[in-house]
Parts: C-alpha cells; structure tokens; sequence
C-alpha cells in the first residue's frame, strides 16, 4: 500500500470514474485500474463495482474511502507543518479583525513577516458580520471577532476558537477626575458624556447599561478610532469598551487615557478570537500564524 493508490481510490470515488480520475491524475486508465486492484488484492476487499456507467463504491468500498481521505488529510497536515519551518515558504495570508484589537497582533503579524518574507499579507479591519460573510465567500480565511452570549451571530460553517476574555471598561482622559479612581460606578457614568465606538457588543451593552440603570448622555457614536480617542484625551467626553481594545495602544503608553473597572456593574464574558471556514483545509501558513499570535496574547496577559 502507498499514498499514490490512496490518492487514486479517493479520485475515483470523487468522480465516480476511472477514466475521469485517470485524467484528472495525468496518468493512464491502465495505471489507475493496476493501481487498484493491487490495492483490493492486498485488502482482501472489493472497493468498487465496475460498470459501463462508472465505479460505485462497495460498502467496504466506502468505509476505506474514509480512512484513505483521513490518512491523505494528516499526510497534507505533515508537510504543511514541515513547510512551515521553512522561511522560503511562499504564499497568502488573508486575514481581517474588528477594528479594536487590531494593536493586539500587530507584534505578531510583524514578526511573522520577518520569519516568512515570501508570505503576501493582506490584512483589513472589518465589522464582525462582514467578516463572517467574507469567510463564507472566500475573500478571507480568519477573521478575528469578538463573541458573546448577548450577541446573535450565525456561525454555521464556521469554526471559532477564544483566544482572549474580556470585559467593558470605562477609557476616560488623565485630565478628568475620574483618573484618580480606579474603577467608575453607574451613577458616575450616568453623570459623564459618552463617546462611543460602533460596535455589536459594546452597543448592546450601553443599550442594557441604560435599561438596568438609567439613561446616558451619548454624545456620539463613531467607527472612527481616532476621533473617540481625540474626544476622550481633550476631556470632551468618556469611552466603554472592551479591555483588550485599549491594550497596546499609543495614547495609553503616552498616559493620555487610562481605563477604570465597572464598579458593581453586572456583565458577562467577552471573547476574542479566530473565526474560519469548518472543513476547509487550514494550511500550516495559517497554522503558524495563530500560533505565535497565541503565544504572543499568552505571554502578555499570563
């Protein structure tokens, strides 16, 4: 038995041909129909019946068929593993994030284009269905998004896997009198201008904030990163959002804005993490990403 005769079965069962599957390998119709019935000899195993209108798999037939699919995926996994040692390797990395933790794995992504300098990258900030719908079509292959309970997302197809829990935080300016606390309370809040970023899950938690405790003052709400950030450091207003979204950030290194924990305020669990097609192949390109990006999130939040 060889992975060539594996290849050959898996062919025939997919089209449901010798000849097609002859073509489709570039070899001959004697190769193929050789190769297979040395493999049934050696199995004791009938595989498929022959007919004028094609090859059916025989009950045995299809039990093999799916080892033989298994074994050929673990042998595809094996040399994407090995390539990925490999800084010659060479391909695409299609990958899009919600805007927020964007500066999460930027470190990561730099320094996986220093480590693979044949790798074309094409990286986009999206919202989070978007980015679903781009996986689904193909425009993509990960995405990062954040997941909750609270938020309805259709993940059907699609697998997602947490990489970081977070919670909503309050980002206030060094010049307000908040600085000086550690965390803020709902009252306090209430009593503050909000500026707030356009996003699922931070919306539906304002919208319960205000159903659990009272009204806001919303002074707005933007996609636009740069202008929430310019209105929180000028003191002219107080952004929520997720705690990972404020990490790595240049104002917060600057000590311009500082984030405060929601004192007594009931919440839930948020998750980021990396969304991809279920049953699609996951190459070893792919595979080291998200490997040193887990390393990369795990050793900055122990």
């Amino acid at each position: 038995m060889n992975l060539e005769q594996l290849e050959y079965i898996v062919e025939v069962a997919k089209t449901g041909s010798l000849t097609s599957a002859a073509q489709n390998k570039h070899v001959t119709l004697s190769a193929i129909s050789q190769s297979i019935s040395h493999l049934e000899t050696e199995l004791g195993v009938h595989l498929f019946t022959r007919s004028r209108l094609g090859a059916a798999l025989t009950p045995e037939g299809k039990l093999i068929i799916q080892r033989a699919y298994d074994i050929l995926h673990k042998v595809q996994d094996l040399r994407d593993e090995a390539e990925g040692y490999s800084n010659h390797v060479s391909g695409e990395l299609r990958v899009a994030s919600i805007p927020g933790p964007m500066s999460l794995w930027v470190d990561s992504l730099m320094g996986f284009k220093r480590a693979y300098p044949n790798i074309r990258m094409e990286i986009t900030e999206k919202g989070s269905q978007e980015i679903l719908d781009d996986i689904r079509h193909n425009k993509i292959d990960i995405g990062l998004i954040i997941k909750s309970k609270h938020i309805h997302q259709n993940l059907t197809g699609l697998t997602f896997e947490p990489l970081l829990q977070g919670r909503i935080v309050a980002g206030v300016s060094r010049q307000s009198p908040l600085a000086l606390r550690n965390s803020v309370t709902a009252e306090q809040l209430r009593n503050e201008t909000l500026a707030i970023y356009q996003d699922d899950y931070v919306t539906w938690f304002v919208q319960y904030f205000q159903e659990k405790y009272g009204s806001v003052n919303l002074l707005y709400t933007s996609n636009n990163t740069d202008a929430i950030r310019t209105s929180v450091i000028n003191h002219q207003a107080v952004t929520l959002g997720i705690d990972f979204s404020f990490l790595h950030g240049p104002d917060l290194f600057a000590s311009k804005i500082i984030t405060l924990e929601l004192e007594s305020i009931d919440q839930q669990p948020v998750y980021l993490g990396w969304v991809r097609a279920e049953g699609k192949h996951f190459s070893g390109i792919y595979r080291n990403f998200i490997a040193r990006l887990k390393e990369d999130i795990d050793s900055s939040h122990p």
